[in-house]
């Protein structure tokens, strides 16, 4: 099963014990959580070593094998019989593996922790069986495209698909599973055609509930169901970027038509997932068929400069702003098959933002990793791999205190792109854009 040229992985064919209580973890933000306490006085041990002071390397090591200690217990907490335990264990483990690097210590006990999260998902709340999918994501990236992350997805997916079709179900736990299941599958099940087919066919019976009725209306929904099916979209989105080429034609013939029909939705969410997707579909038409013509394209693209110059008042000024935002891009990438380029900085390196499949890979493991995703992008095999950066570069004390720059450099740096970033803003006000 062949990847799209762009943004993919090269050469792809792809019992109860109750101990001591994690303390929950109030927030992303909250310093004190005590796992990510001891990566914290590693980061220092080793930022004190490389300067001279003389610290040992023991230091760091000690440092470690605590934290291991803490992941342990954590793992351990999953099968307590306390909610509150079992949501701060996750929690934990959720801060833990999107900030740093755990596949050595994760590979020795994938399978309990795998256990452990099939319980949680079988027997949870909606809170727990949200931020299980959550971590069933983060284990999956953190163990890359081989064997191990594909008997994660095997195990966990069947809880996952009877949580996202049960809608008596939480919506929240409906939502990351949609997310989950997208995730783990583009991760692992690269070479599995069935795996990624169930997933699609999961996906789609979600998200057409938004397609128009026999009689052309679009349907009524809660809040709680768009945001459902805006995320499963995107996530079926990622998905068709593993597709074959047949399958590819199958998928626009079916969907592109309902899909321009839902650029008229009245969640201003959904309709930029709409829209984004229609250009990542027209992305993947035209590597298929540099000819690639869609019959409806004047009252396609009608459609996206009315929603690219939207002004209507009822509209939240964000909402209208992100959306002309948007539509212009897509409107612009449909009539002259041009794309804006976006760069990610990490370290003393970057990746770029070339196309419409690379943006909505990157989106969707910026939406997992949160903060975290520039530290995978330095150091995940898994994600240099997507994004064809090569190997983790490694740097001694020397070459990176060589590239630091210093506070007043960095002063000097930051006035200039702010003058710039001002006057580049005055250029392109929204009313003086539209009116352009």
């Amino acid at each position: 099963m062949p990847r799209s040229k762009k943004g993919k992985r090269a050469g792809s064919n792809r019992g109860s014990r109750n101990g001591p209580k994690c303390e929950p973890v109030p927030s992303d933000d909250d310093a004190a959580s005590e796992v990510l306490s001891h990566y914290s006085s590693a980061s220092e041990t080793a930022s004190v070593q490389d300067e001279g002071t003389g610290s040992e390397p023991v230091d760091e090591q000690t440092a470690t094998e605590e934290t291991e200690d803490k992941l342990k217990q954590c793992i351990d907490n999953l099968m307590d019989k306390s909610l509150k335990t079992r949501l701060a264990a996750l929690e934990s483990l959720k801060l833990a593996f999107s900030s740093k690097m755990l596949c050595d210590f994760l590979l020795e006990r994938r399978l309990t922790l795998t256990v452990c999260l099939e319980r949680c998902l079988r027997k949870g709340s909606g809170e727990e069986q949200a931020l299980t999918a959550q971590v069933a994501t983060l284990l999956c990236i953190q163990l890359g495209s081989g064997a191990e992350a594909e008997d994660v997805l095997k195990a966990l997916q069947p809880f996952m698909f009877s949580i996202l079709i049960d809608t008596s179900a939480s919506p929240t736990a409906r939502q990351s599973c949609a997310l989950a299941l997208a995730m783990c599958c583009y991760v692992a099940a690269t070479g599995d055609m069935e795996d990624l087919s169930k997933c699609l066919s999961h996906l789609e019976g979600v998200f057409s509930n938004s397609y128009p009725c026999r009689d052309g209306s679009l349907p009524t929904l809660k809040a709680s169901d768009q945001v459902l099916h805006c995320m499963a979209l995107q996530s079926w989105a990622l998905l068709i970027t593993l597709c074959s080429a047949s399958y590819i034609n199958t998928l626009l013939e079916e969907h592109l038509p309902k899909l321009q029909a839902c650029l008229s939705s009245s969640d201003v969410h959904f309709r930029i997932a709409v829209g984004g997707t229609i250009a990542l579909l027209f992305e993947l038409a035209r590597e298929i068929d540099q000819d690639f013509v869609y019959e409806d394209v004047d009252n396609l693209c009608d459609h996206l400069k009315d929603l690219a110059t939207d002004s209507n008042k009822y509209r939240a000024k964000t909402d209208r702003r992100k959306q002309r935002s948007i539509f212009r891009e897509v409107l612009h990438y449909i009539e002259s098959e041009d794309f804006t380029e976006e760069k990610i900085q990490f370290g003393m390196e970057a990746v770029y933002i070339d196309c419409w499949v690379r943006r909505r890979i990157y989106d969707a493991f910026k939406e997992v990793l949160g903060s975290g995703v520039r530290h995978h992008l330095q150091l995940n095999h898994l994600l240099r791999e997507i994004f064809e950066l090569g190997p983790p570069l490694v740097h001694d004390a020397v070459t990176i205190k060589a590239n630091k720059i210093s506070r007043f450099e960095k002063h000097l740096y930051n006035s200039a792109a702010f003058k710039a970033r001002t006057k580049l803003r005055s250029k392109v006000r929204d009313k003086r854009a539209d009116v352009l």
